[in-house]
């Protein structure tokens, strides 16, 4: 929340920077933001969760905010394993055993790895656009021209030009985006800014970089990192607990993208299309939001 405390824990790899509300001895719930946001998207999330008596943490994920890596010798990496494994560590971390987890775009596909590899640790998901843990054999098949246009960030990022672009015009770039992802939603000049300051993190670009081309095959990934990635190609199914909320108008990936995931998830599953919401479910419709984590954790 805008007045939570910012907190630090160590992982091995990370020193995390996260916000937390409510009560300590509460139901743990994980909010995990996307690209390129940061918590500020879960700030009217996170009230009614605190008021219904869960113990709320919202991470800044690597590359953004406060949160640094602890050694320069490692790979600034933002492959789907870093950042399913970055979570994990960080429940390791704070001692908790087993949480709820909920998040959207990067955040979201943290989430869907943790509840996918590690399901023993997840009481629940609430994610956003279904599956999220990519299928890198298949990533250069091409797909319709109209869905190749949506990703056309994701193209500029595969060059030099794309890397220098974000480096030197963040802000403008990610409101873009924003404004893009999102036609329906109405936010302000302070709201962005409130959350643009977290880009400003020295490995923002990297990150940044590293995930888009290392999804598509251009980019090598972390080797310490190398056996998750194995796991994640066999596309393990997820059987915990899970909502699946759709924006009507996300301007990413459309209701079409995620209208057949049914048959990746093993466990209880429900898709609940969002009409007239973007790519950021949680801060477009924060109530609706909350509202499935607390139904799969009163569950």
């Amino acid at each position: 929340m805008m007045g939570a405390d910012i907190r630090h824990i160590r992982t091995p790899t990370l020193d995390i920077a996260y916000e937390e509300s409510g009560a300590a001895n509460g139901a743990p719930v994980f909010l995990m933001h996307g690209w390129p946001y940061d918590p500020r998207c879960y700030d009217e999330v996170v009230p009614p969760l605190a008021k219904a008596g869960c113990r709320v943490i919202v991470p800044y994920l690597r590359g953004f905010g406060a949160t640094r890596f602890l050694s320069a010798d490692t790979p600034r990496s933002g492959q789907q394993a870093a950042l399913g494994n970055d979570l994990r560590e960080l429940m390791d971390a704070l001692s908790i055993e087993r949480a709820a987890l909920a998040g959207y775009d990067w955040g979201g596909r943290a989430a869907c790895v943790v509840s996918a590899l590690w399901p023993e640790h997840v009481q629940s998901l609430v994610t956003v656009n279904g599956y999220m843990i990519q299928d890198i054999a298949a990533a250069a098949k091409p797909q319709t021209p109209v869905q190749e246009r949506r990703f056309w960030y994701q193209w500029y990022f595969q060059g030099e030009r794309g890397r220098a672009g974000l480096e030197a015009n963040r802000r403008p770039f990610c409101r873009l985006l924003w404004e893009l992802w999102s036609p329906h939603w109405t936010f302000d000049d302070a709201t962005f800014e409130r959350s643009a300051a977290s880009f400003d993190n020295p490995d923002f670009v990297a990150v940044t970089i590293h995930s888009y081309r290392h999804r598509y095959g251009n980019a090598a990934g972390d080797p310490a990192l190398e056996g998750i990635e194995r796991q994640l190609a066999e596309k393990p199914k997820i059987a915990v607990p899970t909502i699946s909320l759709q924006g009507e108008a996300d301007g990413v990936l459309t209701p079409e993208a995620s209208e057949k995931h049914a048959g990746l998830f093993t466990g209880p599953y429900q898709r609940r299309l969002l009409p007239r919401i973007g790519h950021n479910p949680p801060q477009e419709t924060p109530q609706v939001f909350a509202n499935a984590i607390l139904e799969l954790v009163r569950g």
